[in-house]
């Protein structure tokens, strides 16, 4: 039996998800189509452009609290049921899930990548999940990206712990996707589509770009592409291939006109915490994406991992340094990755900083200045570091 093909459909609320739904629903072709639809509020999907046969399955959130006590939204027990059940059916050519406009895609793919033995469900042996697709609402991003709102600011959280950013979330949704759909761009003007256009490629310069008025695509395009890879979509952000690709070479020179731009920061000396905090509490506006990794010199022990998406910023302990390992562990590592040990510094080992910064109109000069000016001083240099004032006070064991 031959592997149903899935597609996801994920993109913020109102973005146009659910227009698309409906569009592939009309234009089918006679394509038996299950779909699933995940979802807290009602369904809006036209039930009389469903296939007998096909149908309308809907599935619930689910809140699963991780070890660090972050709240996640998961799809995974009612999808893994739903999809197996309809894959079973046997009468079905496509699976479409629309995941709700709060859902991170990530979660949802990962359903699709292994046997879930408590349930005794393996995915992976009766279908495959063939397109990620993410729809983006060109009026409002620029307005949701640099909104300050946490989603339970606007009555959208999964719970009142969910302390998601709406900005954090875009990205989510964009950076992982093969297909990104910009659509309602009749309702921009061209300069500004075009600028926007080019901060979507930066953001994610794998996936099939698409621009639609009314989510109107041709099926080919998202049903069956075959374009899913897991490693692949993990890997497709842009900060990621700026820092694995070398920055600026990659540019292409459409983006450069319309002023949007990234560069990689990389220094071999820690920030003093404290200056790197208030540095990103007054971030320029117009840095749109940064992520990687920093060297604090109050934590001289882990590498910390930056990321920021619109006005939001975070940082906070990701691993150890191989350099602060005993010998055995530092070992072990070098020989296996011979690439830590090709940028081995004498004196510091593998601890650097080395993020990317994507945004519109960037001063590099001046940006990287001001990055410089948190560097720890050549009057600190000598200090203890562990007892230099401290924003951020982690507890780590």
């Amino acid at each position: 039996m031959d592997k149903i093909p899935v597609t996801v459909l994920s993109g913020y609320l109102g973005s146009g998800k659910t227009t698309l739904l409906n569009n592939i629903l009309k234009n089918r072709d006679g394509l038996k189509i299950a779909v699933i639809v995940n979802d807290m509020s009602e369904i809006n999907i036209d039930k009389d452009l469903v296939i007998e046969g096909g149908g309308i399955s809907r599935t619930d959130e689910k809140l699963v609290e991780l070890s660090n006590g972050c709240i996640c939204c998961t799809l995974r027990e009612d999808l893994l049921k739903e999809v197996e059940k309809i894959a079973k059916r046997g009468d079905v050519e496509q699976i479409v899930i629309e995941s709700t406009g709060i859902s991170e895609p990530v979660p949802v793919a990962q359903t699709f990548s292994y046997m879930d033995e408590e349930l005794g469900i393996d995915l992976t042996s009766i279908c495959r999940l063939d397109t990620m697709v993410t729809v983006v609402d060109a009026y409002r991003f620029i307005h949701d990206i640099k909104s300050e709102d946490l989603l339970v600011d606007r009555d959208q959280g999964t719970s009142e712990d969910d302390e998601r950013s709406i900005s954090d979330l875009l990205i989510d949704q964009i950076e992982f996707c093969d297909v990104l759909i910009l659509n309602k761009t009749d309702l921009v003007n061209q300069e500004d589509l075009n600028q926007l256009e080019n901060i979507l490629r930066k953001l994610q310069p794998t996936a099939q770009f698409i621009k639609t008025k009314y989510a109107e695509v041709d099926l080919k395009d998202v049903l069956n592409t075959k374009l899913f890879d897991f490693e692949k979509a993990t890997n497709s952000a842009g900060w990621i291939k700026e820092l694995t690709e070398g920055g600026h070479e990659h540019h292409t020179p459409e983006t450069e006109e319309y002023g949007i731009s990234s560069f990689v920061y990389k220094r071999r000396l820690p920030f003093h915490a404290s200056r790197l905090n208030e540095w990103m509490e007054n971030m320029p506006e117009n840095i749109v994406r940064s992520k990687g990794i920093v060297w604090l010199a109050q934590y001289n022990q882990v590498a910390c991992l930056l990321s920021q998406a619109g006005s939001f910023v975070n940082i906070h302990p990701v691993t150890y340094w191989v350099d602060a390992m005993n010998e055995a562990e530092q070992q072990k590592i070098l020989e296996e990755r011979p690439e830590v040990k090709d940028n081995w510094d004498p004196e510091y080992g593998d601890r650097e900083s080395q993020f990317v910064i994507i945004g519109h109109d960037l001063n590099k000069e001046e940006i990287t200045k001001t990055l410089d000016k948190c560097l720890i001083s050549t009057q600190e240099i000598d200090q203890d570091w562990s007892t230099l004032n401290d924003p951020y006070k982690w507890v780590l064991s």
